[in-house]
């Protein structure tokens, strides 16, 4: 229905017919889902702006697809973009009916918030493990199971490799995929920087340049550089040759580790290094999703 034209009536009567529903611009919301995979769905939507603003539209796809799709008009100006990043610990208490620890959080009543400590430290243990992707949280919410929970992540983990070849320059996808598998066993060492003789001996930075740049455009790594000094704006100071590397989500991470749930949950001493690990991701997964710190 993009391919010809984009006169907006002809989409809408095309939607019209393929769904069996009349849309009706007043209480009618329109959902592109998975846009990328359209050719032209993208391109139209500056249609919808300069010619029928009286549509309601939301346009949702994989950054993987929308970023880097080819011989795409993309309407600048005509989108309002919305980030969704996985659940925070806060949105996390939410989805396993903790409201009331969740209040007392916010209270700041730190007196209190201290009897409930091995209850918040129980559930952030779960995070730790189950992460905050929605698939994977809602499986959890409905059947307490954590093998399901670990099913659904290396599923997710599949399907963003099946990405990386379907995407990336076919030059650099040996390279992506020996990038992001590295990013734990980076984290988890006493390393101040990511070292790329550690992604393959040898290696040097100019030659992971197009790998790394476009796994953080597609935000499925967030790139952390360190500062000279901590001062205002921090931009200022960053040093561009030492950075560290995070994933999109901590349960992701701990999937990528292969961490048994039994050693997250119920703590082990052998575990200690690879947990500090999990803990830098938890942070940086936080401070993502506040928008004047986002990364």
């Amino acid at each position: 229905m993009f391919v010809d034209n984009f006169d907006i009536n002809r989409i809408i009567t095309a939607l019209q017919i393929e769904t069996g529903i009349q849309v009706n611009p007043e209480n009618s919301l329109i959902i592109f889902d998975e846009i990328q995979e359209a050719e032209g769905a993208i391109t139209s939507l500056k249609y919808f702006c300069e010619n029928a603003p009286q549509y309601h539209i939301i346009a949702a796809g994989s950054l993987l697809g929308v970023a880097i799709h080819k011989h795409t008009s993309f309407p600048v100006g005509k989108v309002e973009f919305l980030n969704l990043y996985p659940l925070t610990y806060a949105e996390f208490l939410l989805a396993l009916d903790q409201q009331p620890l969740l209040t007392l959080l916010k209270s700041k009543d730190w007196t209190l918030i201290k009897g409930f400590k091995e209850k918040y430290i129980q559930i952030l243990r779960q995070y730790y493990y189950i992460g905050g992707m929605p698939e994977v949280v809602l499986s959890y919410r409905i059947q307490n199971d954590f093998k399901e929970v670990r099913v659904i992540q290396k599923r997710i983990l599949t399907a963003y490799e099946h990405d990386f070849s379907k995407h990336a320059p076919s030059e650099i996808v040996p390279r992506v995929r020996m990038l992001w598998n590295s990013i734990p066993s980076q984290l988890a060492k006493e390393n101040k920087k990511f070292i790329y003789g550690a992604v393959k001996p040898g290696s040097r930075a100019k030659e992971y340049e197009l790998a790394l740049g476009w796994l953080v455009d597609c935000g499925l790594v967030h790139k952390v550089c360190r500062v000279s000094k901590p001062g205002i704006p921090l931009k200022a100071y960053e040093d561009y040759n030492a950075f560290k590397l995070f994933i999109a989500d901590v349960g992701l991470m701990g999937t990528m580790g292969d961490i048994d749930v039994r050693t997250l949950l119920e703590g082990n001493r052998i575990f200690e290094e690879f947990k500090g690990a999990l803990t830098e991701q938890y942070v940086l997964q936080q401070l993502t999703t506040i928008p004047d710190l986002a990364i």
